[in-house]
């Protein structure tokens, strides 16, 4: 695999650290802006554009939410970073515990996707139907949006080149979305994540997912595909090839679109996101892929200190991201 020059310069514990802090970045910046397709209606909205963090105006999704806090996305996101975190690898049985208790005990007052209602309705007619036996925690929603690719890097970096990864990445899609398509797109996702955690450019990243995800299983083809349309379009912006894959939630939309951005923005990680946020639809999802990739190319240092600064959880993530930056040292199968 060709590394190159800048990716290499920087060390491993950064592009940790860059995956995790830019995934939820990205989806706080968005936060405002979220969910508004029209971008006359954006640009109505924010004349002087969109500068990130903004409050969601009342009738919003994320109407009561204060600047700095996370979409529905970055909630759960969050809740991943500190399970992973307090386990040292991932574990179906604490994040899926953690997610029902926010969302039931924690009377969690977010938007609830589908994928989250979907679990949620599973979870209690399992509980109706055998008081007695555990749930296991792998009865998602048939979902295909960026539920779980949105929360992905703390499982990503603490199997970091374990055989595993995949296998891992499906049973974590599987807490929230029991459906196909959304596990092959997370996986291509955990994919790309990984080769540019152990050094690799953008491009080999890419190829390097595309030679895993192919043959001959039907969704590993589609994810196969999107991605080579992807990397055809570069000569278009960012925008215009967002608004041509799709602005939607879909993976089929938003993971064609946010690894479009990455591409095309892959020198500056604000702008990237900056665009994601300017092409209107689900601009947090697209965001939270584009920061964890750029963050893992680029480092912790290419993301705005003050997007860091600004996050209401700073603290609670900084001490989690600082555990997983000591677990990337340690295999894996010494923490299971």
């Amino acid at each position: 695999m060709q590394h190159s020059s800048s990716s290499k310069a920087v060390a491993l514990e950064d592009r940790v650290r860059g995956a995790l802090w830019g995934s939820l970045a990205g989806d706080a910046f968005c936060l405002g802006s979220h969910w508004i397709y029209s971008l006359n209606e954006l640009s109505q909205r924010f004349p002087g554009g969109i500068n990130g963090f903004e409050t969601p105006a009342p009738g919003h999704y994320h109407y009561g939410k204060k600047a700095g806090d996370f979409t529905h996305y970055g909630d759960v996101a969050l809740l991943m970073l500190s399970s992973v975190a307090a386990c040292g690898h991932f574990k179906a049985v604490d994040f899926g515990a953690r997610l029902t208790r926010l969302m039931i005990e924690g009377e969690y007052a977010g938007y609830r996707d589908h994928a989250i209602q979907g679990m949620l309705a599973n979870y209690r007619a399992h509980l109706e139907q055998f008081p007695d036996v555990p749930f296991d925690y792998q009865q998602g929603a048939d979902d295909d949006q960026p539920a779980t690719v949105t929360h992905l890097a703390p499982v990503v970096i603490a199997h970091l080149n374990t055989k595993d990864l995949l296998e891992t990445v499906a049973t974590a899609t599987r807490v929230c979305q029991n459906n196909d398509r959304a596990i092959a797109f997370t996986q291509a996702a955990a994919l790309i994540l990984s080769n540019l955690l152990n050094g690799s450019d953008l491009e080999s990243a890419v190829i390097e997912t595309r030679k895993v995800i192919g043959p001959p299983d039907k969704a590993w083809s589609e994810v196969n595909k999107r991605m080579k349309i992807a990397c055809a379009a570069r000569m278009l912006s960012a925008i215009d090839a967002t608004m041509l894959f799709g602005q939607s939630c879909p993976l089929y939309s938003s993971f064609t679109a946010a690894l479009h951005t990455t591409l095309v923005c892959s020198d500056d990680f604000a702008k990237a996101v900056q665009t994601a946020a300017q092409a209107g639809g689900d601009s947090a999802g697209r965001a939270a892929m584009i920061g964890a990739w750029l963050g893992a190319l680029l480092g912790v240092q290419a993301i705005p200190e003050s997007w860091r600064t600004r996050l209401r959880a700073h603290d609670r993530i900084e001490a989690d991201v600082e555990k997983l930056v000591t677990c990337v040292a340690q295999p894996v199968s010494s923490l299971l």
